[in-house]
């Protein structure tokens, strides 16, 4: 079990920076996620967190003592690949045990160690085949199950669902957040990808050139994202320009295409501010009559693409906006008609506007 804190790291490559004051932290028996784009420091993140990589300035520290200066071998951290990293003329309980070889473990324990792994990610029955004799989703649950044998303090998981297909990733992303839970080891984890952070994390860290463009939970950062960029990164999502009229304990009253509406918002906007509202598709719904009154916003549908279970339509607004949003799939839409956009303010957003 591992409380772990990560206090301003820092790393350089050349003139590059590859992390630029990275601060997060693990509770015992958390699953936190690096997100972002390729490049943007999550998995220098991790690679330091094992000890693959030293940072410039900065700290790590499990259960308060710092481990900066501590060999990855001594670290006791379990680590998940994206390649799956097993050895191909090893069975797949060899390659489970493997771990167990280099720890002062008894012997009489290694064999009930590894039954017990395979039988957490669902590989009883298979100790004995080869690698190369079992599927993509096979070999990364033996990978997974190598790194929780020994019983780590950390597990460390890089992209480990890139290389399988879209129904593999699912069942493999639901049986890691359930294994992760079922033995209470505090992880981390690489993604590129917004719906597998989502789905498993307790908290995420959307990542931004090297640095940390915000902290929280899944619903706190995509319902409450502090910048356009954690919003763009975790969804779909419309923005309106708009400009800040009035505001108390963080609601505002703003000017948004041609309307004047109050809406909660970042903290630290003010009066004066021009700002961009976040509107999430599913705060929208279509009104067929613009006139009524429940109408907030009117446009004209210049997309409508029925996709079976509901429709996606964007509305072009007079001012100038667009917004996107889904459609019920009984509801007759085209291209070229003026509708109304109700909006449910509760769920709308105020962010600082991006600047160049």
């Amino acid at each position: 079990m591992a409380k772990v804190e990560v206090k301003a790291l820092t790393k350089h490559y050349a003139d590059v920076v590859a992390l630029d004051g990275v601060s997060l932290q693990a509770e015992t028996g958390e699953l936190i996620s690096l997100l972002g784009p390729s490049g943007c420091g999550k998995s220098t993140t991790l690679r330091c967190l094992a000890g693959f990589l030293s940072p410039d300035f900065g700290d790590i520290s499990v259960n308060g003592q710092s481990i900066v200066a501590m060999p990855s071998n001594r670290r006791d951290f379990g680590v998940v690949f994206q390649n799956y990293a097993l050895f191909p003329h090893m069975t797949v309980a060899e390659n489970v045990g493997y771990g167990l070889l280099f720890r002062k473990i008894p012997k009489s324990e290694h064999q009930q160690r590894i039954d017990n792994a395979l039988q957490m990610v669902r590989l009883t029955g298979l100790a004995d085949r080869l690698p190369r004799a079992l599927s993509g989703g096979q070999q990364q649950r033996v990978a997974l199950a190598r790194a929780l044998v020994i019983e780590p303090r950390l597990l460390l998981l890089d992209e480990p669902l890139a290389n399988l297909d879209a129904r593999l990733r699912d069942e493999v992303r639901c049986l890691i957040r359930e294994v992760q839970q079922q033995s209470g080891t505090t992880a981390f984890y690489v993604t590129h990808d917004q719906a597998e952070a989502m789905a498993i994390s307790d908290k995420v860290a959307v990542m931004k050139s090297g640095r940390v463009a915000q902290f929280a939970t899944p619903r706190e950062i995509y319902q409450r994202p502090s910048e356009r960029y954690v919003a763009d990164f975790t969804g779909e999502a419309n923005f309106l320009a708009a400009t800040i009229i009035g505001s108390s304990a963080n609601m505002y009253g703003i000017d948004v295409a041609g309307r004047s509406i109050e809406v909660p918002g970042v903290a630290t906007l003010k009066s004066g501010d021009r700002a961009e509202l976040l509107l999430r598709p599913e705060s929208l719904t279509l009104v067929p009559d613009p006139a009524s009154p429940s109408a907030l916003f009117e446009g004209v549908v210049s997309k409508a693409a029925f996709l079976g279970a509901s429709q996606h339509c964007e509305v072009s607004l007079g001012t100038g906006g667009m917004l996107k949003l889904a459609v019920p799939p009984n509801t007759e839409i085209s291209a070229g008609e003026r509708v109304g956009i109700s909006v449910a303010l509760e769920h709308a957003w105020l962010m600082p506007e991006v600047t160049p």
